[in-house]
């Protein structure tokens, strides 16, 4: 049996931690309206866009139009296009609505994939950002699949699952 679960832990984050978190809430914004926009373009012009795809034909251009990209962990901007494709499977469905462009400061986020962070008692290491404070500890038995990075009225959690 498969058990998904998530626990929200609030983050105490310095300063520089704090604009790091900002840059990639940004860059994930940034990514998924990016994807959007260019969804709807290829779809207005016949064509049948896919996730997978819009990931290769941004990362083609990202060195030179996105620089500022390769600022935050990689993930930041790779992972809105598999959620972008879940995004319009659901619409498609019609078990949701279609997608939208997000705003800066609402449900900013980001996602970690499991390999790249570790969590040691009350801190979470962050790769090109180092150690991040915690609340309290994870107590969470078993493997830990992913993280999520979400600012909510100005605080950061981190939300592992």
């Amino acid at each position: 049996m498969n058990i998904q679960l998530a626990h929200k832990i609030e983050l105490k984050p310095n300063d520089a931690q704090k604009g790091y978190f900002a840059k990639a809430c940004g860059i994930s914004r940034f990514t998924w309206n990016w994807g959007l926009a260019e969804w709807k373009r290829q779809y207005e012009d016949g064509l049948k866009p896919a996730g997978l795809e819009l990931k290769k034909q941004f990362n083609a251009i990202k060195k030179e139009l996105y620089p500022w990209a390769f600022e935050v962990l990689r993930d930041a901007n790779s992972q809105p296009f598999s959620n972008l494709q879940t995004a319009f499977n659901r619409f498609f469905k019609n078990s949701s609505k279609y997608p939208q462009f997000k705003k800066k400061s609402v449900n900013d986020s980001f996602y970690i994939a499991n390999d790249k962070f570790k969590v040691e008692k009350k801190k979470i290491y962050i790769p090109k950002l180092g150690w991040v404070r915690m609340r309290e500890c994870l107590n969470i038995s078993g493997k830990i699949l992913s993280a999520m990075v979400k600012s909510l009225k100005g605080r950061s959690r981190i939300m592992p699952y």
